[in-house]
């Protein structure tokens, strides 16, 4: 069977990778489970607890790892997700950020297992690729005033002669 996905990222999560992939995919449209792995006797985890967990979120896949607490999650490591308008940026903040998650600047936020997102407006990256430098530069400086990215407040920035 040929293989659907080159690269596969892999989560490492200490013990809770079961609830993680069930918050994940009640949040993402096109996800699901597709394989859980448990621990046996031979452990190192807890017999019957999940080892791993192969899953798709919007049809890309994933794999979350029970690990154990040696690594954490940081920031040098984020997940993208490219957002057509803003009620999708609304949805995935608000989501993503619930029972634990935190903001932080410039579209970036942490979920409650410490995963970092980028929830980023396609429109965000249109505008700062525009070949008006002056019209990019406003909406840079629009953006670095941001949590949540404000689709309306970057376009008042770009349009703003």
């Amino acid at each position: 069977m040929p293989v659907k996905q080159k690269i596969t990222n892999c989560l490492w999560f200490d013990g809770n990778a079961e609830e993680a992939i069930a918050f994940y995919t009640a949040i993402f449209a096109d996800s699901k489970v597709l394989k859980l792995t448990r621990y046996g006797k031979a452990g190192p985890g807890p017999e019957g607890s999940v080892m791993t967990g192969l899953f798709q979120l919007a049809g890309q896949e994933f794999i979350a790892l029970n690990g154990g607490p040696m690594f954490k999650f940081t920031e040098a490591m984020s997940l993208t997700v490219n957002c057509e308008t803003q009620e999708e940026v609304d949805h995935f903040w608000s989501r993503l950020t619930a029972d634990g998650g935190g903001e932080g600047p410039c579209g970036w936020l942490k979920d409650r297992f410490g995963v970092s997102w980028q929830i980023v407006p396609v429109a965000l990256v249109e505008m700062l690729s525009d070949g008006d430098a002056e019209r990019a530069q406003r909406v840079m400086q629009a953006m670095l005033q941001m949590k949540k990215i404000d689709i309306a407040g970057l376009r008042r920035a770009y349009d703003r002669a």
